[in-house]
């Protein structure tokens, strides 16, 4: 005769009340688990990783400065020697310095590792920065500030070198990477957003210099952080490599120029059209809007499965950034109102941060993993010489033109993008069909 079986052991649900804890249910031991089990997101799996956290933490530390040295510069010198002209000039001399220092240090960094190289090309970037600090205060010739802040050229691309310890982490989980690209391009986006602010809050409460001295101490600090985190660093790349450019299409490289011409022809066209309105001081807050709306896109982009290759997706991005590049041209020209534009530039803002991620992706894909960083910072430099041409063709459009039509300049710069893209792809399909 079967013996009778016992039930399985039950455990109590609770509710909480305001001032007691009071057991109402009762569920089978195996399933209560399930009833408190969620399945972690994309970006909680992500910084479950080992010294994902603490990377993460160092390298925002130290990005931060990257949207604060130059408004910290232009406020240093102009307040100290009365000229915006020069410090301007200043400012563009080390913008084309890092677009020449930037690639070599980028293949040092992965020739002999993240920590053997970024650290001492910090020390002599924040030596830079205290040395042009120091020649201000102290009324040293002009010669001088070109000098120090060219040295500041040495800075490492922080954003690459963390994008390959992503890259090198995850080489065998594309979603977690697309996912890792993602936050990337969202923490470039709030530190760019939050960086000048800080600076001018600093150069402003306290005193002109105090923006380029906290920059500084954070730069180095967070650096000394990030490259502490050894076990997530890639590894050098063996033997000595060539001269020649790592990306497997240097045409994309175009494309990047590109799209650098749409973040500085929309900045320069958008402070020109504040100041025409009588508002160029709510200029920065509504460029602001823009950066914020690319980093909610980005986090939001993250959290989606990709579908379909880079290459597919790259294009549909290119051409969502031209329609929604429009939008502040719209606005501009329907109600002649900057905040009928603010709105316009945060929807645009959603469509860079796509764009960037698929972009990177892309990059990721198409360079030797021993030579990611020089990568990166090649992008950097393409993305850099984009701003200025974008910055000079959105002056003269708004200038010579109008305000309102100088918006114009971001919508030709995105579909110029959109075209070099189209043109590579149909040269790359008849190569393919050729050989």
């Amino acid at each position: 005769m079967p013996q009778p079986t016992e039930p399985a052991p039950r455990q109590p649900l609770y509710t909480v009340t305001a001032d007691s804890l009071v057991a109402v249910d009762f569920a089978p031991r195996d399933l209560a688990p399930r009833l408190h089990r969620r399945p972690p997101g994309p970006y909680r799996r992500l910084f479950a990783l080992p010294g994902t956290r603490a990377f993460t933490a160092g390298n925002l530390l130290a990005r931060l400065p990257m949207g604060m040295f130059s408004v910290s510069a232009v406020v240093m010198i102009a307040g100290a020697r009365g000229s915006y002209a020069l410090a301007g000039a200043v400012t563009a001399t080390g913008l084309a310095a890092t677009g020449v220092a930037g690639p070599w240090v980028a293949r040092l960094v992965d020739r002999y590792g993240q920590a053997r190289v970024a650290v001492p090309a910090t020390v002599t970037a924040v030596l830079g920065s205290l040395a042009l600090l120091l020649c201000v205060r102290f009324g040293a010739p002009d010669w001088t500030l070109f000098a120090a802040y060219a040295a500041t050229a040495t800075t490492p691309n922080l954003g690459g070198m963390s994008r390959a310890r992503w890259a090198h982490l995850l080489r065998d989980d594309p979603d977690g990477l697309h996912t890792a690209n993602s936050y990337e391009q969202a923490a470039d986006e709030l530190c760019f957003m939050l960086g000048p602010v800080l600076a001018s809050f600093l150069t402003g409460t306290f005193f002109p210099e105090a923006g380029t001295l906290v920059g500084a101490v954070l730069l180095l600090t967070g650096m000394l952080l990030f490259t502490a985190q050894r076990a997530t660093e890639p590894p050098p790349r063996a033997g000595g490599g060539t001269a020649r450019t790592p990306l497997r299409i240097p045409s994309l490289l175009a494309c990047f120029v590109a799209t650098g011409a749409v973040f500085g022809s929309m900045e320069v066209v958008t402070i020109a059209y504040a100041d025409a309105q009588g508002h160029r001081s709510a200029a920065g807050a509504v460029l602001a809007l823009q950066a914020a709306g690319s980093c909610a896109a980005g986090l939001v982009y993250g959290a989606v499965k990709p579908r379909g290759p880079a290459g597919r997706r790259f294009p549909v991005c290119l051409s969502a950034m031209a329609v929604l590049m429009s939008l502040p041209l719209l606005a501009a020209r329907t109600a002649d109102s900057l905040w009928a534009l603010a709105p316009a530039l945060l929807v645009a803002g959603m469509a860079t941060a796509p764009t960037m991620v698929t972009a990177m992706t892309l990059v990721q894909d198409r360079t030797p993993a021993d030579r990611l960083n020089e990568g990166m910072s090649l992008v950097v430099t393409a993305l850099l010489t984009g701003v200025a041409a974008g910055s000079a063709l959105g002056g003269w459009a708004a200038e010579h033109v109008s305000p309102t039509a100088g918006f114009t300049a971001p919508v030709a710069a995105a579909v110029t993008a959109l075209l070099l893209n189209t043109i590579s792809r149909i040269a790359s399909s008849d190569s393919r069909r050729t050989h």
